[in-house]
């Protein structure tokens, strides 16, 4: 990679809500982490539920995140590629962030070659086996129906729907669960995808779990943790990639 750009990916900044620290104060990281990396990026890649609910009415956004958000225009006007993923919690992007920052939006997996590697991206939820509940109200949500009708609510009582509902959602998958290989349902997928064609790395999110995983002699399954808890971020630097936490060592 020419002139040592580097490729950065990260998600699950679920800004909305407290965790380890304010969501204020980690909005705060989050921008001095962009701020530092924006030196040496070609690209950033976000991948998903990078706040915790985001729904855009025809004329009313999500109040807050200004830091964020001014950050994103920022490193957009210096020609940095910035890649978002639509995740579970913040699926309802109509336009607002292309328009306003220039982001690529993407709403389904993506796959690019960068550098002689292929990369599967994609936030996670609703792949793989099982989970049938989830997938069949995923297609509930993205339904054209269900977001005109969410629409016709006062944004007050939509918002505090939305928040009680991610609350459930966040209280049923336990983030602590750890990691077994053998039940990962995105390792499943990442093998049944790799039955049909070679992926050089499958880069994730949605589990909240910093992940750099051995598929085969050719492949990997990443997946890129949260800044809830973990601070969680990946790079590539044009030959291997590496999960690193924001002002920790990196985790090989």
């Amino acid at each position: 990679m020419s002139n040592q750009k580097k490729i950065y990916f990260a998600s699950d900044f679920h800004l909305g809500i407290d965790a380890l620290d304010s969501s204020i104060d980690r909005e705060r990281k989050i921008v001095a982490w962009l701020d530092d990396i924006s030196h040496d990026a070609a690209a950033i890649y976000l991948v998903g539920d990078l706040f915790d609910f985001w729904f855009e009415y025809r004329s009313v956004v999500p109040k807050g995140f200004f830091r964020f958000l001014a950050k994103l225009d920022q490193i957009s006007q210096k020609g940095i590629e910035l890649h978002l993923f639509t995740g579970n919690h913040d699926m309802w992007m109509f336009g607002y962030l292309e328009k306003e920052i220039g982001l690529i939006i993407h709403r389904r997996p993506l796959i690019k070659k960068i550098n002689n590697k292929t990369f599967f991206i994609a936030h996670g939820d609703g792949l793989g086996p099982g989970d049938y509940t989830y997938k069949l109200l995923k297609k509930v949500f993205s339904s054209k129906i269900c977001q005109f009708l969410f629409a016709r609510l006062h944004p007050n009582l939509s918002f505090r729907i939305a928040q009680a509902w991610s609350q459930s959602s966040r209280n049923a998958h336990d983030p602590h669960d750890g990691f077994d290989p053998d039940s990962e349902w995105l390792i499943a997928y990442s093998y049944a995808q790799l039955k049909m064609q070679q992926i050089d790395y499958f880069i994730f999110g949605h589990r909240h779990i910093p992940i750099n995983y051995i598929l085969n002699d050719n492949s990997r399954y990443i997946n890129l943790g949260d800044w809830l808890y973990h601070y969680s971020y990946a790079v590539y630097d044009g030959l291997d990639i590496q999960i690193k936490k924001y002002g920790y060592a990196s985790e090989d």
